[in-house]
């Protein structure tokens, strides 16, 4: 996995063990952006021999959208509007423009959010066991899934280049330090 140049910041699993209902409904979101992300992948002709693997993603990201779904119903928590979040939005904002650029930024910052999400998940995990050992046990169910897909993201963009790849990924890794070290006060997964 990743070695991160910034942790987590301390107040990070205090906040969502106080707020497990608007996390539940923030990772809903995050599953169905995550399966549209892998959907908006395949407009790209480097990989459109990965189509079948970007399908797969999504499926199982859609997946993971209906258990949250199913875990949100079951607590008679609404599905309420997304949050923005400044993590996810500040690594968008530095995708570069131009097809071979965009490509490789575009799949090295998925590959980001899937190893934030690996992390958070394993974190969770035991995080909130005393609280609510169901919910424990779901994010431990998704540690694999999340691993899987950063990884294959991070090998689909070395497959196009990678020298450019590891070069964003540096890039990318000390904008997630930076981003990681600014407040969010909202109780959000990113």
């Amino acid at each position: 996995m990743l070695l991160w140049r910034e942790k987590l910041p301390d107040s990070w699993l205090p906040m969502i063990r106080a707020n497990l209902g608007p996390v539940l409904v923030d990772h809903a979101h995050l599953e169905r952006k995550a399966a549209t992300s892998a959907l908006n992948l395949e407009k790209y002709v480097e990989l459109h021999d990965r189509v079948r693997e970007l399908n797969a993603i999504a499926i199982e990201e859609l997946q993971h959208f209906d258990l949250v779904l199913g875990l949100l119903r079951e607590r008679g928590i609404p599905f309420t509007n997304p949050q923005r979040s400044p993590w996810i939005s500040g690594m968008m904002q530095a995708v570069r423009k131009g097809r071979a650029e965009q490509v490789i930024d575009h799949l090295t910052v998925l590959a980001l959010i899937e190893g934030r999400s690996c992390e958070k998940f394993q974190i969770l995990a035991t995080g909130v066991r005393d609280l609510d050992a169901e919910l424990a046990d779901f994010y431990a169910s998704l540690v694999e899934s999340e691993g899987n897909h950063y990884a294959t993201y991070l090998l689909m963009a070395r497959h196009i280049d990678e020298a450019a790849a590891d070069r964003r990924l540096d890039y990318f890794l000390d904008l997630d330090a930076q981003l990681i070290r600014e407040p969010n006060p909202r109780p959000m997964l990113h």
